[in-house]
Parts: C-alpha cells; structure tokens; sequence
C-alpha cells in the first residue's frame, strides 16, 4: 500500500493510540456491540450529540484544488458544519488493485477540519472500479437472457460474487484504518444508495442462490413443497435442477419472493460485513449510511434487521410531497431511538434548480419528525457523467447561487434551535407495521400475478393511508417489523394491508393483544404464508381467533364503500371489501352502500387487549375515523390542531409550525406570541406565509 508522507494527525495519534483505544475505543466498542443508538446520540463523547447539522454533499474528485480550497470557503462563510465526502470514488483511493492513494483526500480532510466542519466518511464500495470488473469478470452482471453487461452505469456491480466481496473488504479496511483518528471524521457511511443495484443470472449466481435454497429448506422435497412445483408439472428433482427465478417475469410468486429475500440477504451481509470493519477500526464512530431499502429494482429487508448495521436510520431525502417524505423518512428511522440524518437533502436536482423556500420548509418538516442533519444534494452543480445538469448550490460556474444563502439561514436558525430541544428524541406510542416480504408478494410479475388485481391500491399506497391520517393528525408514528420489535412499547399498532404473515409477526401480535395491546388490522393481510402460498386455514391466517372472525368472500363493489361509524356517514375511498363472518368479534360499523351490508369494522376482546378489523382496504378516508375513534381508548392524545398542509409538535413547551402549502395560513393561538425564529409579533394567531415555519413558545 503506498499512504504518502504520514499526516500530522496520523503522527500525532500513533504514540497515544494504543493507550487511549485500550480505555476509551475499548467502551465505545461495548456501546456499539450492545446497539444502544440512543447512548450514541447523547454520549458526551460523540462530537455530534446535542447538535443540529447543514451542510452539504461534496465529491471533490469533480473539482480542482484552487476550487476544492474556494469550495471550503463559501462552506465556511454559510455555517456549515457537516459534509458528506468519499461515496462513489472508488477508484480514486484504489486506482489499481492494492494501490491506495490518500494523500490528495488527506488535504481536504485537514482543511474541513481547520475550518470546523466535520465530515460522514462514506465507504464507497458501490460502485466498483472498472479495473476490478476486468480483473474479475464475475462482478459484471449478467440479465435474464444470459447476455452479460457492462458497467456502464451505476450498480452494476455483482455484489454476491465472493471476489467483489474481497476487494470491498480490502478497501474498506484501508480506508477506515487510515481515516479512524483523524478529528473530521464525525461518523460513516455504507456503500450509497445501496439496495437500487441490478439481479444477476450468472452460473454462479445460480449456485449462490442454489446454496441459499439448501440453507433455507433443507431437501428438494421441502422446496418442492414451497413452491407448490406440482403445479403444471415443475417438480423439481434435486437442487441442480433450479433455475434462477426471473425478476420481469414470469415466475410464479413463491419462487419471486423466495428470488427476492435471497438478494436482500445478500445485501444485508454486505452492510454487515462494512459494519464489522467500522467497529473493529473506527468504534468511536457510528454508521450513518445513505441506503435504499425501498429501492424498486431490489430493495432490502431492513426494518428485520437494521439494528445489526445502523446506529442512525439516513436516507437521501427528495419528497413528492410532505406526507410521503415524511414516511419514508420515518421507515429508515424505524424504532431506533437516536435521530434521523438526511444524507442527501433536496436542493435543486436533474432539470430542476430549485424554488425559494422549499428547503428550507422541509429543512423544518425534519425537525418535527427528529431529524438532526441535512446535507444538500449537492454543492457544486454537475456539469457531466451520469446525472448531468444536477442543479447545486454553486451554479454551472462555480458561483454561489441563491441556494447557498438558503442553507447559511438554515445553518444559522438551527444553531440557535439545538439549545432549545432540538434535535427532537421522539417517543411514538403508535406503531405501523411493514413487511418487506408483502411489498414484494403482493405484486408477482407474470400471468400468475393474480394479486395485481386483488391487490389494488399497492401495499405501500395502504401503508401510507395508515401512516396519513395519523401525520395529520401530528401525532409521533414508528414503522416497525412486527416479529422484530417489542411491540409492547407502544399502545396501538396498526397492520394495514400485511399480505404475508409469519409465525413470528403472528406470535407477536398474539402476545400484544393478550397482554393488553390494542391492534387494527385491515383487509389483504394475513393471506399467504412466509412461502406465498394462502393459508389453508380460517383467514386471517394464524390469527382468525385473535380477531375472532373469519374473512370469507371478498368482492369489489361498482361504487365508493361507505360506513357508519360514531353516527356519522364515513365514505371510505374504497371499493374492495372483503366478506366478515364473526365469531367472538364485535360488529363496530357495517357498510351501509352494499345489499348483504356486512360488518365494515369488527372489534374483538382477546386476552386483556383488543383486535380490531377493517374489512376494506386501507384508504386514509376510512383509516383516520377508525384510529381516531380508538385514540381515546388507547390512551393517544393528538398533537397541536393545525390547518390542512400544516403540521407541528410541541418541543419543551414550545410548539413548531411548518406551512407546508404555497398560500398563507392563519393558527389560532392563545395570547400575545413572539416568535422564536421570526421574531414576530403575533396576537391570537400566527400568521405563516408560504412555506414558513416558525417556534412559539
């Protein structure tokens, strides 16, 4: 390995080293192996806790030293104390195989440091070097059709092959000894955006998935009954006998889940692997990695298994609109207790430059939801490559546009805020329950994808009408996996639309409702086993008698459902509804539009708590009446009353509003207010133009 003359930094912290990281690193390391995120977020000895970060995304390898020490300036004159830097340079610390070159980084690093800003040193181990795909031809991808591909975008790099499994090591390794005492480094990241890369169907990969499949079923009968191969004469005589399923279809849906699950554990032992790395290097230091578990073309099973890689749930932050950033935020925060970092923040973007105000409005939507750092996605504006024409916060010509006094007063508003609650702990009492395995089952590709009628509207649209009317409502929510959380930390738990249950999600919420939990599930869930089968018993499955029911017919009606509930006529949005046949359960609300009006919402005693059922699928229309009209029973209390568009939370007594519309809004409000980020005068309400936000105390 060639370093280049060994930095002071490096020098000064060799003598001390093993001395200090016997006592201190040592301790961080038992903080880390018992995953206490929260004692990372608040531990006296991270330089980031109790702080609110801005600052932004910077891939120097675009910029010349004259830009690079000009850069660090306008970073320094906007407040920024916070950059991203190292994601998708690869082979700028490894050119060759084996060579690494971090003198040119080590500049940059000791100049953010001199100029107080820290910096998320991002592992870049996606995507590959070019170099490493021609040494290893096992790193290229290969499609469907068996033709192979090159690199010739992003992620397309091979990720299960052992010698890309290697390499990545080798390099991280490097990288994180290298880096682990230098005072920038504030924590860091893995692999970007990983979860959106491509499947491969080399032989190879044939024989990993092959291997996979033994591991998980044990003989051929096993596997030949999961995947139900007696259907039109697919018995399957041994392991060799296994085709790759096809990710376009068609493939039955037990073999595409099956696909799908074995490319996620793929993904999470690659991001475990990088964690071992950190820990054993840079233990002082937490993960906070810009991943992509939703990602369309894979995606991953996080909310099962993030507490093994994640001290911080991160993401790259680009909202269609509030309610949905907002929720995806939440689903990479799932139940950790520490903060939410936007790794990549919304400032201008491909084709788009921007419009005043909009960052900084969702700048504040964070801080509702605990969010403790944005960087801007990105600072210099891209001038080619893949994504070209990204707007940043410099222009095409390097001068500071707009943006740039947008995010100094943010940095400048934050910084007085982190004195007075924020970053915000939150502490939800209301759960909603995702699966990784019911997206993927609930939309198979190919003439068996009899769900994509039956399924409509999507799992992830059902989630989020849970998930609105309860933002809304400005009341804290987690996203949790049920057979992997402790669900009795909360007093409701919602499961909108859980196609696949497992014995284990099943257990849990048996176990919450018996000892006093109150849960609502709605329509589509518990239909198909861990395999994508559908339960051969009273639906739905392993759980007819906790919502004391059995699900019968289903049908779709030829007009919007409506219900009464609480005495009042609920128009549902809905037009599946599926048939209820009671047992134990209460009738709660029928449909009122239907001829036979069968029960709309059931609610069932069992053990201490109660099981509640919505028969129809989870629209926001239905969903936000039947959680409002068990709020009180369960003991939630809704946050501040806002106007549509406007959401908040009460902080140390202090309430944020954030006006998320284009139009000025009014807030009724007890007395004479001043504002703590306006400094203006209110009387009786709070006036907030468009896109503002402001604290009242």
């Amino acid at each position: 390995m060639t370093f280049g003359k060994i930095p002071a930094w490096r020098m000064n912290h060799v003598g001390r080293s093993r001395i200090v990281l016997k006592g201190w690193a040592l301790a961080a390391t038992v903080l880390l192996s018992a995953a206490s995120a929260q004692e990372f977020a608040r531990h006296p000895n991270w330089p980031g806790a109790g702080q609110l970060f801005v600052g932004t995304c910077y891939q120097p390898v675009d910029r010349t030293p004259d830009q690079i020490h000009s850069d660090i300036a306008v970073m320094k004159r906007a407040g920024f104390n916070v950059v991203r830097m190292g994601d998708l340079s690869w082979d700028s610390f490894e050119p060759s195989q084996g060579k690494f070159e971090f003198a040119w980084f080590d500049k940059i690093m000791d100049e953010m440091h001199a100029n107080g800003i820290r910096v998320i040193l991002d592992i870049p181990g996606l995507p590959a070097p070019i170099w490493l795909h021609h040494k290893y031809p096992g790193v290229d991808l290969v499609s469907q059709n068996g033709t192979r591909l090159p690199p010739a975008r992003r992620y397309m790099d091979n990720i299960s092959d052992p010698d890309y499994v290697r390499e990545v090591a080798i390099m991280a390794e490097a990288l994180t000894k290298h880096y682990a005492h230098h005072p920038a480094v504030i924590a860091v990241g893995y692999d970007n955006e990983i979860g959106n890369g491509f499947m491969s169907y080399s032989e190879a990969d044939r024989q990993r998935f092959i291997v996979w499949l033994k591991q998980k079923y044990g003989t051929i009968d096993s596997l030949n009954k999961a995947w139900a191969t007696q259907r039109w004469s697919r018995r399957l005589n041994s392991f060799e006998d296994v085709d790759l399923p096809l990710a376009d279809g068609p493939v039955p849906p037990e073999r595409y889940l099956d696909l799908h699950e074995y490319w996620s554990d793929v993904t999470i032992e690659r991001l475990k692997e990088l964690d071992r790395i950190r820990s054993r290097n840079m233990p002082e230091l937490p993960s906070i990695s810009n991943l992509w578990p939703n990602a369309p073309r894979k995606g991953f099973d996080y909310l099962s298994t993030y507490r093994s890689y994640a001290n911080y749930g991160a993401l790259g932050f680009y909202p269609g609109n509030p309610v949905s950033g907002a929720m995806e935020a939440l689903m990479v925060k799932g139940d950790l207790e520490t903060p939410i970092w936007f790794n990549e923040f919304t400032a201008g973007g491909q084709g788009f430059y921007g419009i005043p105000g909009r960052s900084r409005m969702y700048a504040y939507l964070g801080l509702i939801i605990g969010n403790q750092g944005v960087l801007a996605w990105t600072f210099n504006s891209h001038l080619g490559g893949e994504e070209q024409m990204i707007a940043g916060l410099l222009d095409h010509d390097s001068t500071p546009s707009w943006k740039v006094g947008e995010f100094q007063r943010i940095a400048a508003e934050f910084a007085s805020l982190q004195k007075l609650g924020f970053p915000r702990f939150t502490h939800p009492e209301i759960a909603i329950a995702y699966s990784f395995a019911s997206n993927v089952a609930s939309n198979p590709k190919g003439p068996w994808a009899t769900t994509q009628g039956y399924f409509s509207p999507t799992y992830e649209e059902q989630v989020r009408g849970v998930f609105e009317p309860l933002f809304r409502d400005n009341i804290d929510t987690a996203f949790i996996n049920i057979g992997h959380a402790d669900l009795a930390r909360y007093k409701l738990v919602v499961v909108p639309a859980d196609y696949v249950m497992d014995p284990a999600g099943a257990k849990a919420l048996r176990d919450y409702v018996t000892a006093g939990g109150t849960v609502v599930m709605s329509a589509f869930s518990a239909k198909v086993d861990v395999h994508s089968q559908w339960f051969d018993t009273p639906l739905p499955g392993l759980l007819s008698d906790v919502f004391g029911l059995r699900t019968a017919a289903f049908y779709t009606a030829n007009q919007e459902l409506t219900v009464e509930l609480d005495g009042a006529s609920v128009a549902t949005g809905a037009h599946f509804y599926e048939v209820l046949e009671p047992s134990t359960a209460t009738v709660l609300a029928r449909f009122s539009n239907t001829a036979d009006k069968t029960p709309a919402i059931t609610v069932n005693q069992f053990g201490k708590g109660k099981a509640v059922y919505v028969a129809n699928e989870s629209a926001a229309s239905v969903m936000g009446p039947v959680l409002r009209h068990l709020y009180a029973a369960a003991g939630i209390e809704r946050g501040p009353k806002t106007p549509m568009g406007v959401f908040a939370r009460v902080v140390e007594g202090r309430t944020l509003y954030v006006n998320t519309t284009t139009e000025e809004v009014r807030i009724p409000v007890s007395g004479d207010k001043t504002g703590i980020v306006s400094g203006r005068y209110y009387n009786g309400e709070v006036i907030l133009g468009p896109m503002e936000a402001d604290l009242i105390p």
